[in-house]
């Protein structure tokens, strides 16, 4: 599915405004400011340093984890800017979740990399058994997985293909109910197969969550986003469907970059 076949809703589940980022002395990102639609995916695109995962790491504050950084501006996830004070960041981190550039799954059972979102938040005191299981089975189902492990739900999940592994780290995120899934470059350690296994499965959750999905691939972007950010030197320069990203770019900087001619 492309940009072209997916109706943009009319609210936005991220607003950025004028969001400003430093690493010690150095601006990583410039005055980004721009609203993320629900329900789409969302490529972030641009060379190397230009600030698409620092970006993507501040709609989780996951940027706070390195030390030594400055966040000024805004950010509102459904509503409420999580640069405020009273935010929990486990909360957030429930709401907005995370997928990395390699699978990291736990050394645990597949089985319990499911519940274990559920555990840490206390989520799943409340419920039986039984209700562990079947969240289990729908969460596996939701990413096309289940098939493949129902019947090793109790092996270690190391043990898995990098492709099941990474199904398997989106699949973990599903019980917390996020409405929000970055993905990081999802599919950089995966083969072809791999990679297109992924891409059928963000398609498949396109619509249920807002995706915001870094890549360095451009047919990639192509591909399986909506919309596109062009980035450049931590500024935002271009943001639009992604047919018109690509095929009609408004700036100089798009053009070229979408055609090779740099980065």
């Amino acid at each position: 599915m492309t940009g072209t076949e997916t109706a943009p809703s009319d609210r936005y589940s991220i607003s950025v405004e004028d969001l400003c980022l430093w690493y010690a002395d150095f601006q990583a990102l410039k005055h980004v400011s721009v609203d993320i639609r629900e329900g789409l995916v969302t490529g972030l695109i641009g060379p190397s340093g230009c600030g698409k995962t620092t970006f993507l790491r501040s709609l989780n504050r996951l940027n706070e984890r390195y030390g030594n950084v400055k966040t000024t501006g805004t950010v509102r996830i459904l509503g409420k800017n999580i640069y405020d004070a009273d935010v929990s960041l486990g909360e957030l981190r429930k709401a907005v979740g995370m997928v990395f550039q390699r699978p990291n799954p736990l050394p645990v059972s597949i089985y319990e990399n499911i519940v274990f979102g559920l555990r840490v938040h206390a989520g799943a005191r409340a419920l039986t058994r039984r209700q562990l299981d079947e969240l289990v089975e729908l969460s596996l189902t939701e990413v096309a997985l289940w098939d493949d492990v129902k019947d090793v739900l109790h092996r270690r999940a190391t043990h898995l293909t990098l492709e099941q592994q990474q199904k398997l780290c989106i699949a973990r995120l599903l019980p917390l109910k996020p409405s929000v899934i970055l993905m990081d470059e999802p599919c950089s350690a995966l083969d072809a197969e791999g990679t297109a296994a992924i891409e059928r499965l963000m398609d498949g959750l396109r619509g249920r969550y807002t995706i915001v999905i870094v890549t360095h691939n451009m047919a990639q972007a192509r591909r399986t986003s909506d919309e596109c950010i062009f980035m450049l030197l931590g500024e935002l320069v271009e943001h639009g469907p992604t047919v018109n990203v690509f095929l009609r770019p408004t700036r100089k900087e798009t053009e070229m970059y979408v055609e090779g001619r740099y980065g």
